[in-house]
C-alpha cells in the first residue's frame, strides 16, 4: 500500500484513509484515521452513526457484532482491546467466549466514546470483509426440463470430449443446484440472516411491478467460458436469456445488487451482475459441494486442475439445456441441500 496515497473508506457518508499497521496478533492489522470535515461537538470522529447515552459515570454505547468477531476486536493476549481503549481513553467490554450479545463501549467523554466505536467499527469492516461468503442471492434453474436438458448435455459430452485433457464426470455441476448467481453474502450471526430476508422481502414490490405480477420464462442456451484460454478451462458455464428479449432478468439481478449494498450486506464486484449458469467448474473435481467464491477467498491455481474445452465449445456451443418459467429469487445458504436437492433458503420471494 502506497503511503502517500492510502485507501479510502467510505462508511455511512464519511471519508477515512486506511492505513496498514503491521500487529502481531494477525497478518495485516488495519487501522484508520479521519478524512474530512468535522462535526462541531465530536473532536474527531462522527457521533451520530449510533445511540451514545448519558450515564452517571459518563457515557455509554452499545454495539451489535456478530460473536465470530469478537476475536478481532481482542486480538492477541488482548492487544488489540488495549490499544484501542488507551488511545480513546474508554474501556471496552465483550461478552464471554461462547456468548452472544453487544459490546459495550463506555467513557468519560462522549467524544472519546464516539472515536472508539468508530475505530471498532472501521476494524470489523475490515476483517468482515476477509470472511469467507456464506448465503448468495440465486435465481434457481433446476427446473426438470432444464435439468433433463444438463444431463443429456453431460452424457454427450462425456462420450465425445472425454479423452480431451481434465475433462471428465467429476467437473459436471450437481443438476438440482443448477442456478444464476446475483451475489454473495456473509451473514455471520442469525440476526443478520433475518435482516437479509426481510430486504429481500423489501425487493418484492419492485420485482412485481417489474415482472407484472408474472414469472419470467427463460431459455437455457448455449455455452461459454470464463478465460481467455479455451485450452485451459476452469469454468464452463449455460447462458441465459429472457425469452421475449428484454434485459429484464438483468434489471432485477442489478437492482437486488444495489439494495444489498446499500444496506452493507454485499460488497460490489462488477458494474452489472454477470449472470452465469455453471454447467463444469474444476472446483468440483475435488469437492463436489464448492461454489465458486467470487473475488474473495479465490482458490489458488494449484488448487484447480483446467481442462481442454475447445472441442466442448466447437461441437456444443449451441446446446439447447431448455427453457421454463422463473418465478422466484431466494438468498440460499452456501453447503446446504433443501428436500427438493436445491440449496436451503434462509429468505424467498416470488414473481407472481
Amino acid at each position: 500500500m502506497d503511503v502517500l496515497r492510502p485507501v479510502l473508506v467510505n462508511i455511512n457518508g464519511r471519508i477515512y484513509r486506511k492505513n496498514a499497521v503491521k500487529e502481531e496478533s494477525y497478518e495485516e492489522e488495519d487501522d484508520y484515521s479521519y478524512y474530512g470535515t468535522e462535526p462541531d461537538e465530536c473532536t474527531d470522529e462522527p457521533c451520530d452513526l449510533h445511540a451514545i447515552e448519558q450515564t452517571e459515570k459518563g457515557f455509554r454505547c452499545s454495539i451489535d457484532i456478530p460473536s465470530v468477531l469478537y476475536k478481532y476486536v481482542i486480538g492477541k493476549k488482548g492487544e488489540t482491546r488495549k490499544r484501542l481503549e488507551s488511545e480513546t481513553k474508554t474501556s471496552i467490554n465483550i461478552p464471554k467466549q461462547g456468548m452472544e450479545g453487544p459490546i459495550v463501549i463506555t467513557g468519560a467523554q462522549r467524544a472519546s466514546v464516539a472515536s472508539a466505536v468508530t475505530r471498532l467499527e472501521l476494524l470489523i469492516e475490515s476483517f468482515r470483509k476477509k470472511q469467507p461468503f456464506t448465503h448468495f442471492l440465486s435465481f434457481p434453474l433446476n427446473h426438470p426440463r432444464v435439468q433433463d436438458g444438463f444431463l443429456r448435455f453431460k452424457e454427450e459430452v462425456l462420450e465425445q470430449c472425454s479423452q480431451d485433457m481434465g475433462v471428465d464426470g467429476s467437473i459436471f455441476q450437481n443438476p438440482s443446484k443448477l442456478h444464476l448467481t446475483v451475489g454473495t453474502l456473509a451473514l455471520l450471526s442469525q440476526a443478520e440472516v433475518e435482516r437479509a430476508a426481510q430486504l429481500l422481502l423489501q425487493c418484492q414490490d419492485f420485482i412485481r411491478d417489474l415482472t407484472e405480477g408474472r414469472p419470467i420464462t427463460l431459455v437455457v442456451s448455449g455455452i461459454e467460458y470464463m478465460n481467455d484460454d479455451p485450452s485451459m478451462v476452469d469454468v464452463l458455464y449455460a447462458k441465459v436469456q429472457v425469452k421475449d428479449g428484454s434485459d429484464m432478468l438483468q434489471v432485477i439481478a442489478d437492482r437486488l445488487v444495489e439494495h444489498f449494498v446499500s444496506a452493507g450486506l454485499m460488497t460490489r464486484e462488477y458494474d452489472r451482475v454477470k449472470l452465469h449458469g455453471t454447467v463444469m467448474n474444476t472446483l468440483f473435481r475435488k469437492d463436489p459441494n464448492a461454489e465458486d467464491k467470487g473475488s474473495h477467498g479465490k482458490q489458488n491455481a494449484k488448487d484447480r486442475e483446467a481442462f481442454d474445452a475447445r472441442n466442448i465449445l466447437q461441437i456444443f456451443g449451441e446446446f439447447h439445456f431448455g427453457e421454463f418459467e422463473l418465478n422466484t429469487v431466494q438468498i440460499s445458504q452456501r453447503f446446504s441441500t433443501d428436500c427438493t436437492g436445491y440449496y436451503t433458503p434462509a429468505g424467498e420471494v416470488t414473481f407472481s
